[in-house]
């Protein structure tokens, strides 16, 4: 509880009831918080099933959500923040399965824990492959189905 009594009102205010803070950081641009449930970088809550990766430099974090989507933050001093995006962004992906569809390529299909008992689940093609191609949409359809059974998910 005594982190909670340290922590800054405005981080306390910023984050939705139910999410638990991990840990957060205060950077020029205000703090990132780390959730049990979400980031919250920049004023947007980033689910961490919308998390696809985080990268850091010397200045801070680059975070790219599952839509494509960069959110950037200076984060001088990180303290925890880079480890916990880490953790969290990692035990939120279920399943990772490459699947080969032809001769042009495969996908991966990625499924991510929602919640308790949702999954959502992404098919990230490889490069050159028109994603709304019908024909290579029904394969990774197909190779989804084939990987949920094997999986059991």
């Amino acid at each position: 509880m005594r982190l909670f009594n340290r922590m800054p009102a405005e981080v306390r205010a910023a984050v939705v009831p139910g999410d638990r803070v991990l840990t957060y950081a205060e950077g020029p641009g205000g703090h990132v918080i780390a959730t049990d449930r979400a980031l919250y970088l920049g004023g947007a809550r980033l689910p961490w099933f919308q998390v696809d990766r985080g990268m850091w430099d010397e200045e801070g974090l680059t975070v790219v959500t599952t839509d494509g989507r960069s959110h950037r933050a200076l984060l001088p001093e990180p303290g925890r923040i880079p480890e916990t995006v880490r953790e969290r962004v990692t035990a939120s992906i279920v399943v990772n399965q490459y699947v080969p569809l032809d001769a042009r390529g495969g996908v991966r299909l990625v499924a991510r824990k929602a919640d308790a008992d949702r999954l959502v689940w992404e098919f990230v093609f490889d490069a050159g492959l028109d994603p709304e191609d019908p024909g290579l949409r029904a394969l990774a359809e197909q190779a989804l189905e084939e990987t949920r059974r094997s999986f059991g998910v």
